[in-house]
């Protein structure tokens, strides 16, 4: 039997202790059913947060939002973001079924990143991601960070107007994505959120988030239970004031205890009687006594086992004759333990964080650790032979994808293991037995691998920046990968970026500053004792946590009212390319694995701004040649307005295949529309190809579809390896008549002279440079005055957010949606704003034309 046992080192206190005696009587018996408030109160002390009341009702809407989810839609997972107080960054406030360890990295999201929560945000729209392949195809950046197998969603937040935040949901994978009774449930959730952060909002409360994610726990597995009876002891007097769980634990029918010590004394087993009065002696002694085991006798007379808790209540002057506490009924969970410890393969449990929270006696010898190492640790942490972050990854997979998994470890010197995961969303049940060698393994180490100096987690945050700076290509796109990554991911809230320019350093890019407040330092020699030129001289980074470390170091610095900083020198091959200069609002502590993550990124800062310094001037160049390939102005045509739009992509930095083109052939006008497949010189060349081609073949009096079929064949004739799409429009101005020939192409937008829009979903053929012998039907039309034309590349309607269709229906949207007396240079302006994707990585192009006076006709020549 385990002895009772005090926590704590207090010494006993050297008084007179009343005899614990088997018979007191009470003068007048309590009524046993009844429980004092005291009780209640001395047993279980709930602390308080002391936090405003707004932020506690935020706080619940919040957690109760992500328990909704949980209980309505089947998912495994539920995160609140809200908006921070600057708007640039998503905060995770509140999550549930997900361990708050695995998405640290996520903890704060930049909102203009490319990462669902924050387009979901941005954009207002639900989005579904139904498999692994759906969101490495959308959301790469989010599958580095993930890369598990599970179905998600994000649904905005938002109530009149006010976009507060996001709800993001994770179920198992399956076959059909997305739950489809989840979606309604979903957007009731998150409009029933909405509307009480909107209350808040409106009363003058801030709902923006504040300190630490909110973990919201979980009920736990109905079975096995544990039940819990209070009870109120006076040792003087023998008193004993018990509930109805109590009676019941002990065995005692309706009415047969009769509130005093004694009677409880019979139902003990009579050998653990001394125990129990040692028990009680160390609770009045000590102040407490946790989980003394004894056995109670049940009705057929076998004892069973329950734990004792009890303690000296602080508030009853005599404490010292007073005891308060709880008895713990834990024969099923011994009894479950039991059996585990009987069997002879390992199992362990894991909490949601990945903490062993129990191992059983034969995981030992296997695991070659005690318990007592274990216990309140993760494997890989205990483990040197576990700390590859392989492993941590396979329990990250189990509890995101919430399936089993199973892997081979070898435990040297001489051993492999086989372990077996088991998630739901309470933890991980795990299973290790020994294993053979897998084929053509190589022998166990001698010795187990050093330990790893940075997780998974950590590991992430490089991924995510790496990821980012691949695809940023120019030194402006370098600055905003690292402001919209590293800023919010540290919660950092000012940010430079300095070069290095015949040795001194001038600024490159800032976000966050005083305005004017850099400019004292441009131009300052790197020798200079400034720790923004020191951090590069020694290539060593400086850190900051409070105000006080800074001045002392540096007398007479100019600071402004940031409160931690951390310096970071960028050196490229060896070479100074610039420092990195990060403030925080707030004095922090740094602790090892961020300094060990922001010396580790301002390498691939630098790499990265080296590169794209060299960049820069191909650029330039690359743009200059493709601008020389547009027309430079469009014709001028009696009832007829001509407007255009063309936006190079927004990363990377070569030239694309986007065309247009508006033609006066006769008494028509043609306007062209053209996409090149590609980002190169060689798309760029492609392109010049083929607006000459058509050009020439319109101008030589060729009807639409003969201009497309003979430009096709030239294509194929040039063999560039390459494919286009082209819309082509013949348009008289005269009687209004049009003529529309479609090669591969998005559909043309009309809008009527009413304002009501179309796409313009005719015939069409298919894209250039596929088939010698492609046709391309002619779909004819007749316009009203005041109709309005739209042509565009892919690149106005594309988002990883929708499907093609739904882009193009968005601009239909937009069209439809215009004010009356709208200038076409605003229209233009308009489209490329509300249309175009804050994530867009093509070229546009766009040509607005709108008509002068004419009848539009329908197709069979009926009126429209």
């Amino acid at each position: 039997m385990r002895r009772p046992h005090a926590t704590g080192a207090a010494e006993p206190v050297h008084e007179e202790v009343p005899e614990i005696l088997p018979e007191p009587v009470l003068d007048t018996a309590p009524d046993a059913g009844a429980v004092p408030g005291e009780v209640w109160e001395s047993v279980v002390e709930v602390a308080l947060e002391a936090a405003p009341v707004a932020v506690r009702e935020r706080d619940k809407l919040l957690a109760e939002a992500v328990r909704r989810v949980l209980g309505s839609t089947g998912a495994h997972g539920a995160m609140a973001y809200l908006r921070s107080r600057d708007r640039r960054s998503l905060v995770l406030c509140t999550l549930a079924g997900v361990p708050l360890s695995i998405m640290s990295s996520f903890r704060r999201v930049a909102a203009a990143g490319p990462l669902p929560v924050a387009v979901c945000f941005r954009t207002g729209r639900t989005i579904a991601l139904a498999d692994t392949e759906d969101t490495m195809r959308r959301f790469p950046q989010l599958a580095v960070g993930l890369p598990y197998d599970f179905v998600s969603a994000c649904v905005p937040v938002e109530y009149g107007g006010d976009r507060f935040g996001v709800l993001s949901v994770l179920w198992p994978a399956s076959d059909e994505g997305v739950p489809e009774q989840a979606a309604g449930q979903l957007d009731a959730i998150a409009s029933r959120l909405a509307f009480g952060l909107a209350g808040l909002a409106g009363s003058g409360q801030p709902v923006e988030p504040a300190g630490d994610a909110a973990v919201v726990e979980l009920p736990p597995p109905a079975v096995p239970s544990t039940r819990v009876g209070l009870f109120d002891w006076n040792t003087a007097t023998g008193a004993l004031a018990a509930d109805a769980v109590f009676r019941e634990i002990f065995g005692f029918a309706p009415g047969e205890f009769d509130g005093t010590v004694s009677c409880l004394t019979r139902r003990i087993a009579p050998g653990d009687l001394p125990e129990f009065r040692a028990a009680a002696r160390t609770a009045l002694e000590r102040g407490e006594v946790l989980a003394a085991r004894v056995r109670v006798l049940g009705p057929n007379g076998r004892p069973y086992p329950v734990e004792l808790w009890a303690r000296v209540p602080g508030a009853i002057v005599d404490g010292r004759t007073h005891l308060v506490g709880a008895v713990l009924d834990v024969r099923t969970l011994t009894a479950a333990a039991a059996a585990v410890e009987r069997l002879r393969e390992g199992v362990f449990s894991l909490d949601p964080d990945g903490l062993i929270t129990y191992a059983n006696r034969a995981s030992e010898p296997l695991l070659r650790a005690s318990r007592e190492e274990l216990v309140g640790h993760h494997l890989w942490e205990v483990l040197p032979w576990l700390t590859d972050p392989v492993y941590e990854n396979r329990y990250r997979a189990a509890l995101i994808s919430q399936q089993p998994t199973a892997f081979l470890a070898t435990r040297p010197p001489d051993g492999w293991l086989a372990f077996s995961l088991y998630p739901d969303i309470h933890g991980v049940t795990g299973r290790v037995v020994a294993a053979e060698a897998p084929p053509g393994a190589a022998e166990p180490p001698a010795a187990p691998p050093p330990p790893t100096t940075t997780g998974v987690g950590g590991t992430h945050h490089l991924l995510q920046l790496a990821s980012a700076l691949t695809e940023a290509v120019t030194v402006r796109d370098v600055c905003r990968a690292v402001a919209e990554e590293i800023l919010p991911a540290f919660g950092g809230q000012e940010l430079a970026i300095y070069g290095v320019r015949e040795q001194h350093l001038h600024l490159v890019s800032q976000f966050g500053y005083p305005d004017g407040f850099l400019d004292r330092f441009e131009g300052t020699p790197l020798d200079a004792r400034v720790p923004g030129a020191e951090t590069l001289s020694t290539g060593t980074p400086i850190f900051f946590e409070s105000v006080g470390e800074l001045a002392a170091t540096y007398p007479g610095l100019a600071l402004d009212d940031m409160g931690a900083w951390a310096f970071l020198p960028l050196i490229a091959s060896g070479r100074p390319v610039g420092s990195c200069i990060l403030g925080f609002d707030l004095p922090r502590p740094f602790t090892a694995e961020e300094r060990g993550l922001l010396t580790g990124l301002s390498g691939f800062i630098a790499q990265a701004l080296e590169r794209a310094r060299l960049y820069d001037a191909e650029f330039a160049l690359a743009r200059g040649l493709q601008q020389g390939l547009l027309p430079h102005r469009l014709p001028q045509v009696p009832g007829i307005r001509i407007t255009a739009r063309y936006l190079p992509g927004t990363q990377g930095m070569e030239i694309g295949g986007d065309w247009y083109d508006a033609i006066v052939t006769g008494a028509d006008l043609t306007l062209v529309i053209g996409d090149v497949e590609g980002h190169s010189v060689g798309a760029a060349a492609a392109m010049g190809q083929l607006r000459s081609a058509v050009r020439a073949f319109a101008c030589g009096g060729e009807p639409p579809d003969q201009v497309l079929a003979r430009t096709n064949r030239l294509l194929l004739d040039l063999d560039p390896g390459l494919l286009a799409s082209c819309c082509l429009v013949r348009l008289t101005p005269a009687d209004g008549t049009v003529r529309i020939a479609r090669a591969g192409h998005l559909p043309p937008v009309l809008r009527h002279p009413d304002g009501r829009a179309e796409a313009l979903y005719v015939a069409g053929g298919p894209l250039l440079g596929v088939d010698e012998e492609a046709a391309y039907p002619i779909s004819e039309l007749r316009l009203r005055p005041g109709s309005l034309l739209a042509l565009y590349t892919d690149g106005l309607v594309e988002d990883p957010a929708l499907a093609i269709d739904q882009g193009v229906e968005r601009l239909r949207a937009a069209l439809d949606h215009g004010r009356a007396g709208e200038e076409m240079e605003e229209l233009a302006e308009r489209l490329l704003r509300e249309v175009g994707s804050t994530g867009r990585v093509d070229d546009v192009a766009l040509l607005l034309t709108a008509c002068g006076p004419a009848t539009f006709v329908g197709a069979e020549g009926d009126e429209g």
